[in-house]
């Protein structure tokens, strides 16, 4: 989202319990009844469902939990070094305001590595990355042993590591956070209004505040849904929400992949002052997604291309797999947003043909599917 990118921090907070508060996505506490090695109990047991980010080398004595104090729903990658050898294993995802155990019973590793990323419905993953250790990952669930070195459909993406604090109840805890440093309940609140905002309902800005307009979003949102306002406080609304963002609109503009590929889209509006470029979003194949279009556009144009596993362009008879037109606009590789369409190359952008969309119905669903 523009101007919305967060910093991750770590949170230290000793003092407080997470362990006694229903959140959802949280795990009761295992204990290990076997001793294995730190890599091999890493391999076996590590939950298939979490978030985190940042703990360290000394020895842990009790289960790692991570809470997500961040306004997006969260996947996550954690890799261990032991003895000279790295494993990787992901994804795990985490809602806001929701803490997951991602590690069960005493870990003892040389250091811990974490990767972590938004959910596709929210665009490119506006989540920094600073780490220094480059690790292999894969794009749908995985576990790599040897997680240096890069195989077929692997690709490798920069770890950090991390360092978390003992809380009361025994177990090892660290925080993901954005620069606004949300609390508990103002990341869940923001949660809920920046998907409202995808989902294509005025609950901007999105700041953690309740107020008449997130509400009036919010009550818009479960209508058009036929959903109870008891869902709202639900362990699984967040699921419900990021589903709903993923089906088509009656309004609004709405991309749905329909072909067996991960699809990257970019998308373009005319204010009638400038032609405004961002990308990427990530369409995961048989899924549906909103952008999110602020304001009141004259026209709105879209891009959109199927990639592997490794991020290369699907071809078909030696052409590329995409979906756009005539209009020339640019847009570059990495994450972008830009206002100024001349002079693509000279600025490390690519010219790339956008395909006007006709919002004349105040509705319009793309499909993306293979000739």
């Amino acid at each position: 989202m523009p101007g919305l990118v967060p910093g991750i921090h770590v949170l230290s907070l000793p003092k407080r319990d997470v362990d006694g508060r229903d959140k959802p996505g949280h795990d009761d506490r295992r204990k290990s009844k076997h001793r294995r090695s730190p890599l091999t109990r890493f391999l076996m047991t590590l939950p298939a469902a979490t978030v985190s980010f940042f703990f360290s080398s000394a020895p842990a004595i009790a289960d790692l939990k991570i809470c997500n104090r961040m306004s997006y729903v969260v996947e996550a990658a954690i890799g261990i070094d032991d003895k000279a050898a790295t494993a990787t294993r992901g994804w795990f995802r985490i809602d806001p305001a929701a803490c997951r155990v991602v590690v069960q019973g005493t870990l003892t590793a040389d250091r811990i590595l974490l990767n972590a990323r938004a959910l596709g419905v929210y665009g490119a993953s506006p989540i920094p990355q600073s780490g220094n250790d480059m690790l292999c990952v894969a794009q749908d669930n995985f576990v790599i042993a040897a997680a240096r070195q890069c195989r077929s459909g692997q690709t490798q993406v920069p770890f950090t590591q991390v360092t978390p604090t003992q809380s009361p109840d025994g177990n090892l805890v660290a925080y993901l956070a954005e620069d606004s440093e949300y609390d508990d309940e103002q990341a869940r609140l923001a949660g809920i209004q920046r998907l409202l905002v995808i989902a294509g309902y005025d609950a901007a800005p999105i700041d953690g505040v309740d107020g008449p307009k997130t509400q009036s979003a919010l009550a818009a949102f479960l209508k058009s849904r036929g959903l109870s306002s008891d869902i709202v406080g639900s362990q699984n609304f967040f699921k419900t929400m990021v589903d709903a963002v993923q089906t088509p609109s009656a309004t609004g503009l709405t991309w749905c992949n329909d072909t067996p590929h991960k699809v990257m889209a970019a998308i373009a509006t005319d204010d009638g002052k400038a032609v405004t470029s961002r990308g990427w979003y990530r369409i995961d194949p048989k899924t549906c997604l909103h952008p999110d279009v602020s304001g009141q556009p004259k026209q709105i144009f879209s891009f959109a291309e199927a990639v592997d596993a490794d991020n290369r362009t699907v071809k078909l008879k030696d052409k590329p797999l995409n979906w756009g037109g005539d209009r020339q606009l640019c847009t570059r590789e990495t994450k972008f947003e830009t206002s100024e369409q001349t002079d693509c190359g000279a600025r490390g952008f690519a010219p790339t043909g956008f395909g006007a969309v006709d919002m004349s119905s105040g509705g319009k669903t793309l499909r993306f599917a293979v000739p």
